[in-house]
């Protein structure tokens, strides 16, 4: 049995791995078979798919096989391996050519089932979680998958920088024979934990071990999942094909997926070149960001035909703020949280939507909006159990009132939270000068520097930083290339920024990570705002903790109420339904779920369909 214990990198944790010896099992083979296994793991509700299920609603188990599906990737990646320090993998690499353990459903808010794993079991206590391996898995030279391969795994992701942020949970880790391995627990099981695992695709302990996985590399690994790569040129694209005698290809969860003869990136690096290689054909579909072009950059005589689509996908695990302004409060000069609803209030959302927006965008009033865990109304008494210990350590009006910002129907209402924001500049000891500059007592200018990589974010913060003027606020916008980007985030060298906030449902998965003090000072972790709240902590702590969904949505609504009432950052508009561009070759299932369809790997490739569109590429 192997206890958590950082290894180190390169070949000497290699080294490490292999040279670790299984202690005699703490289980027997008579416990292994008095262990309840069940073919999923469900928190807060039932399963809705019974042990004898044959597939799932959302996927069409008679789904065709064949064709090709191409679509685009940013990333130009530059290696196939799983812990390259810096590196940038591939598109869909190990999600395509690995299995993961467990496969979360789409179609229920907490359901996972068993997918390389044909069996899953928990201990009484809930501190030992034990999967048993489906007997037919195996890699594409035949050879079986293992019990090692997944500790190998686990193993290699606990020695990453992050691991023990993310694998932490995990204390030890013990093979009780090819098929059986059990995960000794740090506390009791978690939503948290089981997310995590459905992330993690094991790979080839056997494979791995001749070759250096922290290297980066384009030779194609040892793989067992539905799909191998076939061909691959780096900064160009990448082409994987389907594995006829795939294992699981006829496993419930997987009876209507990758129906693809060929699954292909490629690389475009511009999104305007992305769009106009959709209109010429050259690749399948393309996800549209930007409303702009969402509006009326695709009326072309294909889509007047049909042969190219508009639609709008379900994408209900992705919940939350889609762009936010991020402060960091690790800076004096956010300390103070008038100083910081005073920035907020200096925001005109309205005026941005009518005009950058097309009114397309929906103003987040919460930090996961259109959720059952937004902080709507006054606290519930669940809420009011976990914030009274800290009653006087908060705003009152947390306790009073709704949050809302406010909604600027008219320049005079602006003009109205424009006072507001320079009383409370005011309060906080700031003061605009006779050269309308704004200055603290030993005369400081209150100076706002915004880090960009990007030039679309001018669109939204040149106006705002407008609006700062008015407060005699010297706003600064500077655009660095990436790896300047990500030196001063690493380093905390910035103001401020704009940034996506959003999060997955449930939300705890990643609440450590994105609020927690403890990954306040950490470099690049999801907390770019530096948020160091004990308050904070405790009901993240609380989040992660819930064993009940009442406890689950009490915890996540007074934390979203205390994030809002703290001003930290400065929320914009929700993520919003996924708009998609398509042209019409493709089979899709008639039930898409509301969490996480099937996409594109439940759709198929229809010949009748494809025949019909003609494109001079």
């Amino acid at each position: 049995m192997t206890s958590r214990t950082p290894l180190s990198r390169g070949i000497g944790f290699l080294l490490t791995i292999i040279l670790v010896m299984v202690s005699c099992s703490v289980f027997s083979d008579d416990r292994i078979k008095g262990l309840d296994f069940k073919h999923g793991i469900s928190f807060f509700h039932d399963l809705k798919y019974p042990p004898n299920f044959t597939h799932l609603d959302y996927l069409n188990p008679d789904a065709p096989k064949g064709g090709t599906i191409v679509e685009a990737t940013a990333l130009d990646f530059n290696t196939l391996s799983p812990a390259s320090t810096g590196a940038v993998g591939a598109p869909g690499f190990f999600g395509l050519i690995n299995d993961t353990l467990i496969i979360r459903a789409g179609d229920e808010v907490s359901g996972f089932y068993g997918r390389l794993a044909d069996g899953i079991a928990v201990s009484e206590d809930q501190r030992v979680l034990v999967f048993r391996i489906h007997p037919r898995a195996h890699w594409h030279d035949g050879t079986p998958i293992t019990t090692e391969d997944v500790r190998f795994t686990l193993e290699l992701r606990l020695s990453q920088i992050d691991g023990e942020q993310w694998y932490g949970f995990i204390d030890s880790i013990e093979i009780i024979d090819d098929r059986h391995i059990a995960l000794h627990l740090e506390n009791t099981l978690t939503l948290n934990n089981i997310i995590i695992i459905q992330f993690t695709p094991i790979i080839s302990s056997r494979y791995w071990t001749e070759h250096d996985p922290t290297k980066t590399t384009l030779v194609p690994p040892q793989g067992g999942g539905p799909y191998r790569v076939t061909s691959v040129k780096q900064g160009k694209y990448i082409e994987y094909s389907r594995v006829t005698d795939y294992w699981g290809r006829d496993i419930p969860v997987n009876r209507g997926r990758y129906n693809f003869d060929t699954h292909r990136y490629e690389v475009y690096r511009d999104a305007t070149i992305t769009r106009e290689a959709l209109r010429k054909g050259l690749i399948d579909y393309w996800t549209e960001q930007d409303v702009r072009y969402w509006h009326s950059a695709f009326d072309t005589p294909a889509l007047e035909k049909g042969w190219l689509k508009k639609i709008r996908r379900n994408f209900g695990i992705e919940i939350g703020v889609r762009r936010g302004i991020s402060f960091n409060n690790r800076l004096p000069k956010f300390k103070d949280r008038r100083v910081r609803q005073a920035l907020s209030l200096a925001m005109d959302f309205e005026w941005q939507n009518r005009t950058l927006h097309y009114g397309y965008r929906q103003r987040a009033h919460s930090h996961w909006p259109d959720s059952g865990l937004a902080a709507n109304g006054l606290p519930s008494e669940g809420e009011l159990k976990l914030l009274a210990p800290f009653k006087s350590e908060l705003p009152s009006a947390l306790f009073e009132q709704e949050f809302r910002f406010p909604v600027n129907t008219s320049s005079n209402r602006h003009r109205a939270q424009m006072l507001k924001a320079r009383e409370l500049m005011r309060e906080a000891g700031w003061f605009i000068d006779s050269d309308g500059i704004l200055r603290n007592a030993s005369g400081e200018e209150y100076e706002l520097t915004f880090l960009s990589q990007s030039p679309e974010d001018y669109r939204i913060l040149l106006p705002y930083i407008v609006q700062l003027k008015l407060l005699g606020i010297k706003g600064n916008l500077q655009l660095v290339e990436s790896s300047q980007y990500s030196y001063r985030l690493r380093n905390f060298d910035f103001d401020a920024l704009l940034r996506n906030l959003d999060i997955l449902q449930p939300p705890v998965i990643e609440f450590s990570s994105t609020y927690h003090s403890e990954s306040a000072m950490q470099p690049l972790s999801r907390n770019v705002s530096g948020i160091a709240d004990p308050i904070v902590d405790h009901l993240v702590e609380a989040a992660n903790l819930a064993t009940t969904m009442e406890d689950m949505i009490s915890a996540c609504r007074a934390l979203d109420r205390v994030l809002l009432w703290q001003f930290y950052q400065i929320p914009l508009y929700t993520v919003e339904r996924p708009r998609t561009v398509h042209w019409d070759k493709f089979g899709k299932p008639d039930f898409e779920p509301e969490y996480w369809p099937a996409f594109p790997d439940g759709w198929w490739f229809d010949e009748a369909l494809a025949a019909r569109i003609k494109v001079n590429k």
